[in-house]
């Protein structure tokens, strides 16, 4: 099997397979770089599902002490209800714009999913 003519920044070389009859693998390909560097941008940024988790804890920890609050009598039943659908609303505002991103980004991959398939496409249709 046909490996990859690329070299790793380790200086050894690729154990890639190469890709769509060429001597690289997609990690090395120059034609796609774009696509790397693209992927690359994200790297480490995105943790999870857009790291929603961080102001989440937050939130948490407020409804604990808004709880423990209720129970020793420190804060009236009506104010904790009415801050709790406060937080509750928080979340889901939080939830509603992770969605949007997500979608945002697969709209994203895939119209560069599409324009891969047309270059694909026009470099097929000139070799006939």
């Amino acid at each position: 099997m046909a490996k990859c003519s690329g070299i790793t920044q380790a200086g050894r070389a690729c154990k890639g397979i190469p890709i769509g009859g060429s001597q690289w693998c997609f990690a090395h390909h120059p034609d796609h770089e774009a696509a790397r560097r693209r992927h690359g941008q994200r790297g480490g940024k995105r943790g999870g599902r857009g790291r929603p988790q961080a102001g989440l804890v937050d939130v948490k920890h407020r409804l604990h002490d808004l709880v423990e609050d209720v129970l020793e009598g420190a804060v009236d039943r009506s104010d904790a209800a009415v801050a709790g659908q406060l937080l509750n609303t928080y979340i889901r505002a939080t939830s509603v714009e992770l969605k949007a991103k997500e979608q945002l980004e697969l709209i994203e991959r895939l119209e560069a999913l599409e324009e891969a398939e047309e270059a694909r496409r026009g470099r097929f249709g000139q070799l006939r």
